[in-house]
């Protein structure tokens, strides 16, 4: 399979490997703190000038037409600045194509360039409930029709962004008597709707400079209009960019691993023991040779998805099979990292425990580990 870069992809990637070390780096610290969610904001607008907020987005609404491949390509470069602003890139371009694939013209036309051009600082994607996380099929947030609108009513959790997006995705149940999963609609909701109601911040182990919110709907009325597709069909374009929204996160956990990695590897150059560089010495290289191959091994995985969706094939194993890989490498490779650096990789004094802590929800969103293991091995047994 064809999936080496182009000229345009290697000029969006350094384009983005320029902006995550200029502006993302520098504030990723102070997001880690709790501090700088201004120079977030404003980071968040310089990246959706340079296009990036609207990667595999038509010029219609202001995308950039570049494809999968140049998204991941981008997302990998971004999470070596910041995890924390990347995971609102990856998901607002999510937003921006579910609208895309199953919005109507006028909300297409309404939406999308608000996205693309930062007008909304970010997207949000309103499926996870307390009862419904692996199992989004279980939601219970209901949407009852009454004349020309809806009124929703229910929950979400874990929402990225909530604090600061300008549009929801939101999937509510509108046939209660379907079969699960069969009853599901999925509706736009604009922020400042009354009734939609940001609620508790979460306090997270890492990528704190993100806002994770539960996201209430206290008799939210939307127009019958707001509703993306067709009425009971949301469930299916849930799965369908969920699985879209699997090789961001395996790009971005990539991104995490090779600053992690990069970082090492110079600290071990530097490093000096029992009269000479921990570089050296072979235990040393032959942890960092693995890594490195876990690291290559990843990129190769999320390269193949990315190039299948771009090609209109399916892709939804690759995906799982590279977000799963990727995530679980990064695990690997930033405590192998922190090991490296010995009792300063402990320390605050150094990155290397924020990368670790970065790292470790992307085994869990968008899919957990065992989640993905079991959509690889129904899609694998299918064609025995």
């Amino acid at each position: 399979m064809d999936f080496f870069a182009t000229e345009e992809h290697l000029m969006i990637q350094e384009t983005a490997r320029r902006l995550s070390a200029d502006l993302l780096e520098p504030n990723a610290e102070a997001l880690d703190r709790g501090e700088g969610r201004d120079i977030l904001l404003g980071n968040l607008k310089t990246l959706a000038e340079n296009g990036f907020m609207g990667l595999n987005v038509s010029g219609e609404y202001g995308g950039t037409e570049a494809g999968t491949l140049s998204f991941a390509l981008a997302i990998e470069a971004l999470a070596q600045g910041c995890a924390s602003t990347t995971v609102t890139v990856s998901v607002s371009n999510m937003v921006a194509e579910v609208i895309q694939a199953v919005g109507s013209q006028e909300q297409k036309t309404a939406y999308i360039p608000r996205l693309t051009d930062g007008t909304y600082p970010a997207g949000a994607f309103c499926l996870t409930e307390s009862s419904a996380g692996s199992d989004p099929s279980a939601m219970r947030t209901r949407a009852v029709k009454d004349g020309n609108h809806y009124v929703i009513n229910g929950s979400k959790l874990y929402i990225s962004s909530a604090e600061y997006a300008g549009i929801f995705v939101v999937w509510a149940v509108t046939d209660p008597d379907a079969p699960q999963g069969k009853g599901i609609s999925c509706f736009l909701v604009e922020a400042g709707t009354p009734g939609l109601v940001i609620g508790k911040a979460e306090k997270k182990m890492g990528q704190t400079g993100s806002a994770t919110n539960e996201v209430l709907f206290q008799d939210c009325r939307v127009p019958a209009t707001a509703m993306m597709g067709a009425e009971n069909d949301g469930f299916r374009v849930a799965v369908a960019e969920l699985a879209g929204g699997r090789i961001g996160v395996a790009s971005l956990a990539l991104g995490i691993a090779r600053k992690a990695m990069d970082t090492a590897k110079a600290f071990v150059k530097e490093r000096q023991q029992f009269g000479k560089a921990l570089a050296d010495m072979q235990g040393i290289q032959w942890m960092i040779a693995d890594r490195e191959t876990d690291l290559e091994a990843a990129r190769l995985l999320i390269l193949q998805a990315a190039a299948l969706k771009d090609q209109g094939k399916p892709f939804a194993k690759e995906a799982s099979m590279a977000k799963l890989f990727a995530s679980e490498a990064a695990q690997r490779a930033t405590y192998t990292a922190l090991q490296l650096h010995g009792g300063a990789g402990y320390c605050q004094d150094y990155p290397l425990e924020r990368y670790a802590r970065d790292a470790r929800i992307t085994t869990i969103y968008e899919g957990t580990s065992e989640i993905q293991r079991l959509i690889i091995a129904r899609e694998v047994m299918r064609t025995v």
